[in-house]
C-alpha cells in the first residue's frame, strides 16, 4: 500500500516535466515562412499621339470644346488667304509619293486665281490697318507666321497633307468669283486635322496624369523585401 501511494508523486513530476519540455520545444519552433513577394504590374507609360513631343502646349478649348485657332473668327478674305497659306505649307512639306500632286496643284492654283488672291491680300491689309493703324505690318507678319507654324505642326503632317490634297481636288472647276465661298467652306476641312490631334493629345495628357498618380516612382519603391516591381508588356 505504501508503494502504490509512493509512486503517485513521481508520476506527477514526470508528467509535469514532460509538459515543460514539450512547451519549450513548441516555443523554439522556427517562424513560418514569409508570404510570397507582392507583384505590382506597371502598365506601359502613356505616349503622345503621332510621335508628338511629351511637353507640347496645346491651345485651350472654349465652351463648345473647340480649340482656339488662327483659322477661326476671321473674315472670309482672311480665310481665303489662310487657305492659300495651307497650300503653300503643303507644297513645301508634303514630300510623300502619294502627295506628289500637291506641288503642281499649288502652282495651278496661283496661276488660275492670281487676281483674286491679290485682291484678297489687299483686303486683308485693309483689315489689319483698320485694327492696328499705320503700323499694321508688324502684327500681320506675326499673325501670318503663326498661321504657317500652325499648318506645319510636325505630328499632324501626314493628316494635314491628306486633307489639303483632298481640298485641292475639290477646287477643280471652281470659278474665281466662287473662290472666297470655297475657302470659307473648305478651310474647316483642313482645320479639323488639328482639332482631332488636339483632342487625342488632351486624352493622352489625361491618361498620363492618371498613370503618374498610380505609379509614381517614389510610391513604387518597395519598403521591404515583400514587394517586386514588374513592368507590364
Amino acid at each position: 500500500m505504501h508503494r502504490i501511494w509512493g509512486l503517485a508523486p513521481r508520476r506527477l513530476v514526470v508528467s509535469a516535466l514532460a509538459m515543460t519540455i514539450a512547451a519549450c520545444a513548441a516555443k523554439q519552433l522556427p517562424p513560418p515562412p514569409p508570404p510570397p513577394p507582392k507583384v505590382v504590374a506597371i502598365p506601359p507609360r502613356p505616349t503622345p499621339p503621332d510621335g508628338a513631343a511629351a511637353g507640347l502646349m496645346i491651345p485651350p478649348a472654349d465652351a463648345t470644346g473647340l480649340r482656339r485657332s488662327v483659322n477661326r473668327e476671321i473674315s472670309p478674305n482672311q480665310m481665303l488667304w489662310n487657305l492659300r497659306s495651307a497650300f503653300n505649307v503643303a507644297a513645301l512639306n508634303c514630300n510623300a509619293p502619294k502627295h506628289d500632286g500637291i506641288v503642281p496643284a499649288y502652282r495651278s492654283f496661283l496661276k488660275t486665281y492670281g487676281k483674286k488672291l491679290s485682291a484678297a491680300n489687299k483686303q486683308v491689309d485693309t483689315e489689319f490697318k483698320k485694327q492696328h493703324g499705320a503700323r499694321y505690318a508688324g502684327p500681320r507678319d506675326v499673325y501670318m507666321t503663326t498661321v504657317y507654324n500652325h499648318f506645319a505642326l510636325p505630328p499632324t503632317r501626314t493628316h494635314f497633307c491628306d486633307a489639303t490634297m483632298a481640298v485641292m481636288r475639290d477646287l477643280q472647276g471652281v470659278k474665281s468669283a466662287e473662290l472666297e465661298a470655297f475657302a470659307v467652306r473648305s478651310l474647316p476641312s483642313v482645320e479639323v486635322v488639328f482639332d482631332d490631334f488636339y483632342r487625342r493629345y488632351a486624352a493622352y495628357q489625361a491618361d498620363l496624369a492618371a498613370w503618374q498618380a498610380l505609379y509614381k516612382p517614389s510610391e513604387l519603391q518597395p519598403q521591404s523585401a515583400q514587394a517586386q516591381i514588374v513592368p507590364a508588356g
